[in-house]
Order: structure tokens, then sequence, then C-alpha cells
């Protein structure tokens, strides 16, 4: 009798409606407060000497470019011709728009009224060593803010790698050019991603074909 009473209770409370779905759980929705903490946040900072994976970052020189908290002046791999290519594609996207194609610091922003930085072609950011451009990169320096967030860590040294070589190429003598090297007195022909190739006048890059129709000059 008193085992039928309870399965009789059990099912008419199945009747009300009581559920406990997997939705309805005893948590804290995102910034909500909590009172069980002292600080009464109930996200929590990570425990201390947690390390997601792939984020051991063993090789500090490699994610801080500081060796004894000063800036390094090697890079932490070798620079091979994929590094270079690699870093004048991501400078292109990235650098470029403020610095300039060459690095003098008028790039196409500040044709428009951004705060121009300062060239690459002084002697102060020429002599500067490797770790300081890392440094910048990751942290921002002045006007310019960081950009941890958009390039990857091996992404930042191969744009030093071009940095490297657009100082040296504003400041290269031909006694530096293995013997032999001759040096062609015409200008180059640049083909620019999305377009046809351009004509490279003492006045800049003038197109001479774009979209199928000649432009004037």
């Amino acid at each position: 009798m008193a085992a039928g009473a309870l399965v009789a209770a059990t099912l008419a409370l199945g009747g009300c409606g009581v559920r406990l779905d997997m939705h309805i759980q005893p948590k804290y929705t995102p910034l909500r407060e909590s009172n069980f903490f002292p600080d009464h946040r109930s996200a929590r900072p990570l425990v201390h000497g947690t390390v997601a994976r792939g984020q051991l970052e063993a090789d500090t020189y490699l994610y801080t470019g500081m060796v004894n908290g000063k800036p390094g002046t090697d890079f932490p791999f070798p620079v091979t011709e994929q590094v270079m290519e690699r870093g004048r594609s991501r400078f292109n996207v990235y650098c470029a728009p403020c610095h300039g194609r060459t690095g003098d610091g008028n790039g196409i922003v500040v044709q428009r009224g951004f705060k121009a930085p300062p060239s690459y072609h002084i002697d102060r950011l020429r002599n500067a060593p490797v770790g300081h451009f890392y440094d910048v990169i990751s942290h921002g320096f002045g006007a310019m803010a960081d950009y941890s967030s958009q390039i990857p860590v091996k992404d930042r040294w191969a744009i030093i790698a071009y940095i490297r070589a657009l100082q040296f190429s504003q400041d290269a003598k031909a006694s530096d050019l293995p013997p032999g090297t001759k040096i062609s007195s015409n200008p180059p022909n640049v083909n620019l991603p999305g377009s046809e190739p351009h004509d490279i006048t003492p006045d800049g890059i003038t197109p001479t074909n774009v979209a199928g129709g000649n432009v004037a000059k």
C-alpha cells in the first residue's frame, strides 16, 4: 500500500512540470557577481603556473627579443629566402600603410594626414638592434599600437629581417655587391596584387593599364 502511494506521488509530481534539464545548472554566467569570492568576481584568474597547450614559450628570446632586459642583436632562427619573402609580404600588409614600402615613413595613410613615423633609414634605427623592432611590434611605441594580436611571433621576426633588407637597400654601395655583379640602369617593373604591371617613374608608380583600359600619364 505504501509503495503504491509512493508511485502515485511520483507520477503526480512528474505531471506538475518539475524538470531538471542540463541547462539548469548551478553556474555563473559571464561577468555575473559572486558572493563566494572576496573580490566578488565569478570569473577566476588562471592558477599560477598554468600553461595553455601550445603556449609554453620556452624560447624566451624568440618571444621577447630581449637578453638580460636589453634588446638582442641576433635573429632566433636562420634568415632564409623564404623568411625574407614572408617578411616582405607581411610588411606590405601591416607596415607599409604607415611606413611606406621603402620604409621612408611616408605611407599612404601618412599622405592622408596621419602622423608620420620615423624613417627606417635614419641613423638611430639603422643602428637599432633587431630586438628593438620586435619589442615595438609586440608592445607598440608612441602613436603606434601593438600588433601582437595580428602578427604571429615568427612573422614579426620575418618582418624585421625585411626591414634590415630595406635599410641596406637604401644605404648600399656598389662596393658591397659581389664582384662582377651588374647594376641595371633601367627601373624594374612592379606587378602589384590585383593589377596589371606598372612602370616605375621618378615620381613613383604610374599605372599604364588598369582593368583593361589605358590610363593617361
